[in-house]
């Protein structure tokens, strides 16, 4: 644990309340109906090739990715095409979604569903890219970026590094410890994979240094393979932003409004990086996924969940009960939102379902800015958060992007330590829209 490395600028120390650390990974049983959004990843919402009445199987393409920034989606179930309709989603507002009645599984062919580890890469560069855009993949670190277009390397660009994100430092989840723990070996071959598809030969992984277990046991097994190091990360949040990441591990400073590649990087999380190894090695589409169930008070745990299944369904089957729930998060506590209704599903960016009480979720009074600075020095892209809140607060957009609202990586490291209670996420997303609003319309 010698050598620990983290960014130099802001940053919190939350409480980790990573109480589930040591949970394995349980598959939930398949409910009785799914509901799938065609909108799961950032981009244009896929279009569905399927109709109501339509037999499915478990992996068939339901659903495809046309626009460049797009993905493809996959029954995650056996069943019936029980209507395509609005349902809600995340976001809290209703979204196209294909809503199947299950039946037991059948798997679509091709899908190999042995528990035999596949090491030898036989695919080309232009495979696997083909492969990761067909079976659905995305970034599954909360962004849900197509993983297909992340590792299409921009012409004139050339990437050296691969780094995969296993910082998981939002408290409470721990979806991808357990990943790292009980899939190590699949996680460093579908890393290999990346690799190869991004034509490099260094990749890092970075692992905060509450999961002691995660980095030796990756360690041990990357001495298997060439080019893959292992490097633990000291506690500070938000150590799993890209650009704070990246700053972590080999010391390089993405610019302002500039991608990873600018400087040479292309960061994947692990949970992407199993993906990917099942879908190049396996054939298999992205239908399920870890998803931490956690909170105070609660018995929870790490399960895996078929995508579009209702987060009731994971709260029934962990025993929670909602008497005393005030709020539910889809996300860390720190940039997660809450939701509106128990029958949201999970999709390939639910990384966790936190339940929590009044105590815990309750808001502190706001009160008058006291121009004590915290929230600058807790800034880990060197923002000034309260110009940027007052600036939405009075509607004038010049000077929030002036103030850069756009390099907001909406960690909530402002808010989290302000004394105040001001509500200066919440002001400066505002911001952040109402900028890029007026961006887009001065483009037309």
């Amino acid at each position: 644990m010698n050598g620990l490395k983290t960014f130099p600028l802001g940053g919190v120390h939350p409480d980790d309340c990573k109480f589930t650390s040591q949970k394995s990974i349980v598959s939930i049983p398949i409910p009785e109906r799914v509901y799938i959004p065609v909108s799961q990843s950032l981009g244009a919402p896929s279009v569905p090739i399927v109709n109501k009445g339509d037999k499915v199987k478990t992996g068939q393409l339901i659903a495809k990715g046309e626009a460049f920034i797009s993905s493809n989606i996959h029954s995650s179930v056996t069943g019936e095409v029980e209507k395509i309709e609005d349902w809600i989603d995340t976001s809290g507002y209703k979204r196209k979604t294909i809503i199947i009645k299950t039946e037991p599984d059948v798997w679509e062919e091709g899908i190999d569903l042995s528990s035999e580890i596949k090491r030898e890469i036989t695919l080309s560069k232009e495979e696997i890219i083909q492969r990761i855009k067909d079976k659905g993949i995305v970034g599954l670190g909360g962004a849900t970026f197509p993983t297909h277009v992340k590792v299409s390397i921009p012409q004139g660009k050339k990437a050296e590094y691969l780094i995969i994100n296993g910082v998981e430092c939002e408290p409470y989840l721990t979806s991808d410890h357990r990943l790292m723990l009980e899939k190590g070996e699949e996680i460093l071959i579908g890393t290999q994979i990346l690799m190869k598809a991004i034509d490099v030969d260094q990749a890092i992984i970075g692992i905060e240094a509450n999961k002691p277990d995660a980095i030796e046991h990756l360690s041990k097994l990357a001495e298997k393979y060439k080019g893959i190091k292992v490097q633990g990360l000291k506690l500070k949040y938000p150590q799993g932003a890209e650009k704070q990441l990246i700053k972590a591990l080999v010391n390089r400073e993405v610019p302002s409004g500039k991608l990873p590649i600018e400087v040479g990087c292309v960061v994947q999380n692990v949970g992407t990086a199993f993906a990917v190894y099942e879908a190049v090695q396996k054939n298999k589409p992205l239908i399920n996924r870890v998803v931490t169930l956690s909170g105070n008070n609660i018995e929870g745990g790490n399960f895996m969940v078929r995508i579009g299944t209702p987060i009731q369904k994971l709260i029934d089957f962990c025993g929670a009960k909602l008497e005393n729930i005030d709020k539910i998060i889809n996300g860390g506590p720190m940039m997660g939102k809450a939701l509106v209704s128990t029958e949201v599903p999970v999709t390939k960016g639910t990384s966790g379902i936190l339940l929590f009480s009044a105590e815990v979720s309750s808001r502190m009074k706001v009160y008058n800015c006291v121009r004590c600075g915290k929230c600058v020095s807790a800034c880990p892209m060197g923002l000034e958060p309260i110009v940027l809140e007052k600036a939405a607060e009075v509607g004038n957009w010049d000077l929030a992007e002036k103030y850069h609202v756009l390099d907001c990586i909406e960690c909530g490291s402002c808010h989290y330590t302000c004394p105040a209670g001001r509500p200066l996420l919440d002001m400066i997303r505002l911001g952040k829209n109402k900028v890029n609003q007026i961006i887009r319309s001065r483009v037309k």
